[in-house]
């Protein structure tokens, strides 16, 4: 039969009907396998509700035509308007927000201190950062906290309750858990609610499901540190967070650290252990986030290498530079370091949205440990509480500098 030819064509279409009717039977299969019923369809709302189960769930979406706050409860979905925001003004501030958080991630890599001038130029980093801190609170944080009730702290014998944030677009850089006018007491997200992050619905909803004993890790420690690594700042405090781990898990660990920590033991390990602690440098490449991850002995420990394998951990603390910050080109990708650890199987995960000063990173991690472990078991679903409680005492310390104490937030249920 000819190329071109009528009876050619004829087969052609024949065959492509053939195919796309055999494409549709398989699609039916697929969705008649419990679990699958949505398989290649948008998520029907009552599947996502369930998300909402341990509080409400707010996204905001920003958009050239209008921004808004959808509220996700178990029952239902409530919409706030934000008039106070816009796609341009959230530009603006994220721009602001990455010089500022840039500029100290300059001074945290030489080893400076805070209070120094870099290069001649007058360190406002602080004022940058409670500039922001303070515009979100104004344009929706606090429009929503008031609509969801919680209008001041709560009482102080009283349970705090919990709020997730999912942010769209340039917003999923910000410390939205940090939002506030902190020279005003009560007048701030962290007074009011413990808060969490979730990259999406479906991952919030996959995280709480219940998860048999024989599905997860050995419920062990996986200590991963690095105290030196070529071409960064000495991690003095990584010793001191070995130790913690050491004296709070005992034989219940594993520790890989300087040598030992290598790209293929530690992933190898990770597969094998229900909670994992982190104690490196961190990069993120807000052109290319899934390039971004952990320095390790001999190299990146990337967001595209963890993706690659599934886990079946509760809890991974990630105390290193930008480990849940995502990227500027695809921010709605949710592409973190954070995230993947989540997506493949770790429900609970504590991450930096930029540079930690080595000493606060341990400290943090100390107030988190001290109230998620006893007798060499943690208790993973009490994580955003423990982090919520150990911000606050390192904000006491340090009220004048949110740099310190605001880029640490969890993602889980």
């Amino acid at each position: 039969m000819m190329p071109g030819s009528p009876e050619r064509f004829t087969q052609d279409v024949d065959r492509r009907m053939a195919l796309a009717r055999e494409w549709d039977d398989l699609v039916e299969q697929v969705r008649a396998i419990e679990g699958f019923e949505d398989f290649l369809r948008p998520p029907r709302l009552e599947t996502l509700l369930p998300a909402a189960s341990g509080g409400p769930v707010v996204i905001i979406n920003v958009s050239r035509w209008r921004c808004d706050a959808l509220i996700v409860h178990e029952t239902e979905v409530t919409t706030i308007p934000l008039p106070e925001l816009t796609q341009d003004i959230v530009g603006e501030h994220v721009e602001a927000y990455l010089d500022a958080v840039g500029d100290r991630q300059l001074r945290v890599l030489r080893g400076d201190q805070r209070d120094l001038v870099v290069e001649g130029v007058t360190d406002d980093v602080e004022s940058l950062l409670d500039d922001c801190l303070r515009w979100m609170w104004e344009s929706f944080a606090r429009p929503v906290l008031d609509h969801l009730g919680h209008t001041a702290p709560p009482p102080a014998d009283g349970e705090w309750p919990r709020v997730w944030w999912c942010p769209t677009g340039p917003l999923t850089l910000l410390p939205i858990h940090a939002a506030g006018d902190h020279s005003e007491p009560g007048a701030s997200v962290i007074d009011r609610v413990i808060s969490s992050y979730t990259p999406t619905l479906r991952a919030l909803v996959e995280a709480r499901r219940p998860r048999p004993d024989a599905e997860a890790g050995a419920a062990r420690m996986l200590f991963v540190g690095m105290p030196e690594t070529p071409g960064q700042a000495s991690l003095p405090n990584v010793l001191v967070e070995e130790r913690l781990v050491e004296r709070l898990f005992a034989d219940n660990r594993t520790t890989l650290i300087g040598p030992g920590a290598t790209r293929d033991d530690v992933l190898r390990e990770m597969r094998g252990h229900r909670w994992a602690h982190f104690a490196c440098h961190g990069e993120q490449n807000l052109a290319d986030p899934s390039h971004g991850g952990v320095l390790v002995h001999d190299g990146m420990l990337t967001v595209t290498d963890l993706s690659a394998q599934q886990h079946r951990g509760d809890f991974a603390y990630l105390s290193g530079c930008k480990t849940a910050v995502g990227g500027v080109t695809l921010p709605d990708e949710a592409i973190t370091l954070a995230a993947a650890l989540h997506y493949t199987g770790f429900r609970h995960v504590v991450a930096t949205l930029w540079s930690v000063l080595d000493a606060e990173a341990a400290q943090v991690a100390e107030r988190v440990y001290e109230r998620l472990a006893h007798n060499g078991v943690l208790d993973a679903d009490r994580a955003a509480e423990a982090l919520h409680h150990a911000v606050r005492e390192l904000r006491r310390n340090h009220p004048d500098q949110p740099s310190v104490w605001t880029p640490f937030a969890h993602t889980g249920p």
